[in-house]
């Protein structure tokens, strides 16, 4: 199938290699889906909220309440992502992973609720192991759910006020990468909160030695990674092309393909995030993102955004002419 989609690709009416990204997204999707005429259907970004117990040390300069606020944001369509999502036809699901509100059940928002939130985890593990393969269990059931309805493209985004400290923790044990190296301002710390934070995290880092991945997880994760993460590894189960974000987003597929690295052959990495860290985490795991804008927004911004790049690497396999069909002349 690879010989025959490169075949293809080539064979269009352009010089070899000359649409760069593109062919190798066709590519890729093209295996995903072995098909040498892919189609993206139904395109999907899931949103996972939650909240963080770590929060209460400062690790942040906006306070919790600031995750249900945004929650209300996307749902009142007054987001980036609502924006991003609307414009360019993408379908958007906000989920309730842990937030510490009681959102009211007549919105439309996916009640997923596992906990309140996480523990600070300068008292406790973020979470337990149970409430951790909980969460999975939730994103593995939402990824079927969109499968069933006929979604074979899915998007990840993120809120919750302190997850770049959590993000930061999984990134700095899963790759070796010091704090330093691995944490990055946030929602705008200044010079002196970004000191703070990263010596709140190296505390943190320094209570618990966890060496798998899901205890990994568990210990330093959100509800809302830890959702993101079985998403994840469902979707790469169901055959679905995977939209990867920024820094938070990243960090749940870290988890993920320490679980399975197979899921990588899925994945199209969206954007860098202007987030500290996410560079590095692209070099460990050895990807290219398709742009760079300087955005560190989180909310699967970057995957909106980067949708139509991906929905036009589909476009001119399938609808592009070739030297052929054009009865254009090629290279002898």
């Amino acid at each position: 199938m690879e010989n025959k989609l490169q075949q293809k690709i080539n064979s269009k009416t352009k010089p070899i290699g000359s649409l760069g990204k593109l062919e190798t997204v066709a590519l890729q999707i093209g295996k995903i889906q072995h098909t040498l005429s892919p189609e993206l259907r139904k395109p999907t970004v899931l949103i996972f909220a939650g909240d963080h117990g770590l929060v209460e040390e400062g690790v942040s300069p906006f306070p919790k309440e600031v995750t249900y606020q945004m929650v209300m944001n996307f749902l009142n369509g007054g987001a980036a992502i609502s924006v991003f999502c609307k414009q360019n036809g993408l379908n958007l699901r906000v989920v309730d992973a842990g937030v510490d509100f009681d959102f009211s059940r007549d919105l439309n928002i996916i009640h997923a609720k596992i906990a309140r939130g996480t523990q600070n985890i300068l008292k406790a593990p973020a979470m337990d192991m149970e409430i951790c393969q909980s969460a999975m269990d939730k994103g593995r059931q939402l990824i079927q759910h969109e499968y069933d309805a006929g979604c074979n493209i899915i998007g990840f985004g993120e809120m919750g006020i302190g997850n770049t400290s959590s993000a930061a923790l999984l990134m700095h044990k899963i790759t070796g990468f010091t704090l330093d190296e691995c944490t990055g301002r946030g929602t705008g710390h200044d010079d002196a909160g970004l000191q703070r934070k990263i010596n709140i995290l190296k505390k943190a880092s320094s209570l618990y030695n966890p060496k798998l991945p899901l205890e990994i997880l568990a210990v330093f994760g959100g509800l809302e990674i830890a959702m993101m993460c079985g998403a994840m590894l469902e979707a790469k189960e169901k055959g679905m092309v995977i939209m990867v974000d920024g820094f938070i987003t990243t960090a749940a597929f870290m988890i993920a393909h320490a679980v399975n690295s197979s899921i990588m052959n899925n994945a199209i990495f969206c954007h860098i995030s202007n987030e500290k860290g996410h560079k590095l985490m692209h070099k460990y795991l050895k990807v290219e993102a398709l742009i760079d804008l300087d955005m560190r927004l989180g909310e699967g911004s970057g995957v909106a955004v980067t949708y139509p790049i991906i929905q036009s690497a589909v476009n001119f396999l399938n609808e592009m002419a070739s030297f052929e069909d054009a009865r254009v002349s090629n290279k002898n």
